[in-house]
């Protein structure tokens, strides 16, 4: 028998190449033995003098796309002395690691589509171990080329010799291929089809056309930004006035046509290649994002994407292909029969999509990243689970109604699923079904306890009772889930203590049967208190008063004694009938919504369409805000208490941007003061709580927050007290099912 070490690398460590990172240590540092995959990660049986190097080196150099969680050693008795390292079979089966992200195009592969090799020279599904797609073409478990929408295509002899060459970049990486065996890209329209496809649909971009372009987690729609006529048919098309379309540039466009930071640069650059939020430099067509003074911006992450850019050279739109408020596109036939009369042709392939993974979404911040939409490159990232969590059981939770996710909680990880979208579309209810089942089937997981928002009506909801079947559901508020996971992602322990959350959204079932979205809760994950909220407004009209902001303005001011004030600026509203249905209480419930008090505040200043999107209002009053000139956060507009001192008086905003309107005030000052006074009411009495020994830190949470503004702003008003942001995790109600399943999991934990 030979002493030896038994070592287990645990975390994102399949399908990135880290076997032959292993080999190749292991030659570096004279190491003989074996490595292999099985269903925990990677183990490694080493025989060597000197371990501690080669044991640092696996988390210090580990590749790129890996995520080292845990190095565990232990002893290993080989039977015989090893005299060489190999890699060996993978063994057993079954999901306790996890599945890498898609990762875009790495340096090298660009660099061989650019290259000489006639291979890989121009050729859309260049690959190795370092970037390409993983998520999008796994079926199943494990991650071989098998189980994957790769397994059509035979490899040649030449990439069969990279994919068994432990030296080589594109050792057993599953997606290899090259022009000589893999997946073929071609251009059709009503004339037929046509092998050139990049170069086709290069030209006909430039003649103005609209395209659907397949790419890695679905179709897009795709136009010459640089052309107003072309956006504005796009536009016309899809039936989306106002909504922002995301961007797709090189470097170069978008250096020329938006102001990136350093810090914009690196996410950009990282191997999730999101869209980032980033300031206009050149103007653009007005037509690609209406009054918004930022656009969302990525660049190619694929290699078709790279060579069709380099092939039109200007930016181009990149918007989700779908029928509007259905999924994306995936399938050929499928964009055939949709898109058929939104586009002027498609430029497709042969590799099939596994599941459909929208572009996420970035913005960042004085005080970092903030994820507004966690889907490709993003999922299905795991996030690890803090102190107190070690013996949680197997948990699912099925998140909110809109912006819908699942979380699935097992051995101390979180995996928060993709961005699903609105339950209320049929085909999107079953994209979140089959989400379900694939996730569960995916990674082993046999939940023992179930979770699911208050609200009784969302469909995740229903779904959840449905799942459940007798076994242990928890409803949770919707407001404390929100809290819950930024305590998550912030690794706040079970028993660090409460936690003094901020949360404003636009709406979400209270526990007192009322709608909330104005909140400051006091809590942890086993409960809370409500400590303070947005005094409760009408919404005239129920579910209309999210699309027309003016039904908000008007039961506001009404509220605020200033029902001359309403009928000024709402000439053509239909007054008498809209304080008839609030006087009676017929459908026009009570709320604390911050989201609907952004609206009425938009409308106060000129805000006058019905809203196309969720949040357009406020979207527009956040760009409106940001012209202002830099005031004192005393110039703030301030709230009142009510009698009992829990809730957060509007009257006095009201009062004062009046008087300000009146004087002349600039509409941007107005809007500034708007953020700053929302800002500072809250922030004042959550930091008493903390000053008081009442809460340890301060949380900021919902889909308010994602507003930069509105974030600043708050933390300037908190001063120096802890603060937890979302940053991985999305503060609107994408973050949802992450809050709700540790909190289901903190409670199993604690009846224990």
């Amino acid at each position: 028998m030979t002493d030896g070490l038994r070592i287990r690398v645990r975390g994102q460590v399949q399908g990135v190449g880290f076997r032959p990172f292993v080999w190749q240590l292991a030659r570096r540092f004279g190491v003989t033995g074996n490595v292999l995959n099985d269903p925990e990660g990677v183990l490694i049986h080493a025989c060597t003098d000197t371990p501690d190097a080669f044991i640092a080196a696996l988390d210090d150099d580990a590749p790129p796309l890996s995520r080292v969680d845990a190095v565990e050693v232990e002893h290993f008795a080989f039977r015989e002395p090893p005299t060489r390292f190999d890699i060996v079979q993978s063994e057993g089966s079954g999901a306790e690691t996890r599945v890498t992200p898609d990762a875009a195009t790495c340096a090298a592969c660009i660099a061989d589509i650019e290259g000489d090799d006639p291979r890989r020279r121009g050729y859309a599904f260049t690959n190795c171990t370092h970037c390409g797609p993983r998520f999008t073409i796994l079926h199943s478990l494990p991650y071989d080329r098998a189980r994957t929408t790769m397994a059509p295509f035979k490899m040649c002899p030449a990439c069969a010799r990279e994919y068994a060459d432990p030296a080589d970049r594109r050792f057993h990486a599953q997606p290899v291929a090259c022009s000589d065996c893999g997946p073929s890209v071609w251009f059709e329209d009503g004339a037929g089809r046509v092998p050139d496809g990049i170069a086709t649909a290069a030209e006909r971009l430039g003649r103005g056309a609209i395209l659907a372009v397949k790419g890695l987690g679905g179709f897009h729609l795709c136009c010459d930004a640089t052309n107003p006529v072309a956006v504005a048919e796009l536009r016309r098309r899809k039936h989306r006035p106002g909504k922002p379309f995301a961007l797709m540039g090189r470097v170069q466009e978008i250096a020329r046509y938006a102001d990136a930071t350093d810090v914009d640069w690196r996410a950009l650059r990282d191997p999730s290649a999101p869209i980032v939020l980033l300031h206009k430099e050149t103007a653009l067509p007005d037509e690609v994002a209406p009054n918004q003074p930022r656009l969302g911006w990525m660049l190619p992450y694929t290699p078709l994407h790279h060579l069709l850019l380099g092939a039109v050279e200007r930016p181009l739109v990149m918007t989700s292909g779908n029928l509007s408020g259905e999924p994306q596109v995936i399938g050929n036939d499928e964009a055939r029969e949709k898109l058929n009369q939104l586009v002027d042709g498609y430029l497709m392939h042969d590799r099939d999509i596994a599941r459909r993974l929208d572009d996420s979404v970035l913005r960042n911040t004085a005080y970092g990243p903030m994820i507004l939409r966690r889907a490709r490159g993003q999922v299905p990232e795991t996030l690890p689970l803090p102190d107190g969590f070690d013996d949680a059981p197997q948990v699912v939770a099925f998140g909110a109604h809109l912006k819908s996710a699942i979380c699935l909680i097992k051995n101390g990880q979180a995996l928060l699923s993709h961005h699903l979208g609105d339950l209320d579309d049929a085909l999107t209810w079953d994209e979140f079904v089959r989400a379900d089942t694939d996730y569960a089937d995916l990674f082993d997981h046999v939940p023992s306890i179930f979770a699911c928002d208050l609200h009784p009506e969302y469909r995740s909801s229903q779904h959840a009772r449905v799942r459940a079947q007798g076994s242990r559901l928890i409803d949770i508020q919707h407001h404390h889930a929100h809290l819950a996971a930024c305590m998550v992602e912030n690794g706040w322990a079970v028993d660090a203590g409460p936690v003094a959350g901020i949360v404003l959204d636009g709406l979400g079932l209270g526990s007192d049967g009322t709608i909330w979205g104005g909140e400051l809760l006091l809590g942890d994950y086993a409960g809370f208190e409500r400590v303070a909220h947005l005094a409760p407004a009408p919404l005239p009209g129920g579910d209309a008063a999210n699309r027309e902001p003016w039904r908000n303005l008007l039961a506001r001011l009404d509220r605020a004694g200033m029902p001359d004030v309403a009928e000024m600026l709402l000439p053509h509203a239909p007054h008498a009938l809209m304080r008839q249905s609030i006087a009676a209480q017929m459908n026009a419930p009570l709320s604390s919504s911050a989201g609907r008090l952004f609206d009425a505040f938009a409308t106060a200043l000129g805000f006058e369409a019905a809203q196309t999107f969720e949040g357009e209002a406020a979207m527009w009053l956040e760009a409106l805000a940001l012209c202002a000139p830099s005031e004192s956060i005393d110039a703030a507009y301030t709230f009142g208490l009510d009698a009992m001192g829990g809730a957060l008086d509007d009257a006095p905003l009201w009062s004062a941007w009046h008087k300000d309107y009146v004087q002349g005030a600039a509409p941007a000052v107005m809007a500034w003061r708007f953020h700053a006074g929302l800002a500072v009411s809250f922030a004042r009495r959550a930091r008493r709580l903390v000053e008081t020994g009442k809460a340890k830190a301060v949380a900021l949470s919902g889909g308010c927050y994602q507003n930069a503004l509105l974030l600043d702003l708050t933390i300037q008003a908190l001063g120096d007290v802890p603060v937890l942001l979302h940053h991985k995790v999305p503060a609107n109600d994408g973050g949802l099912a992450l809050g709700q399943a540790a909190i289901a999991a903190a409670q199993a934990v604690c009846d224990r």
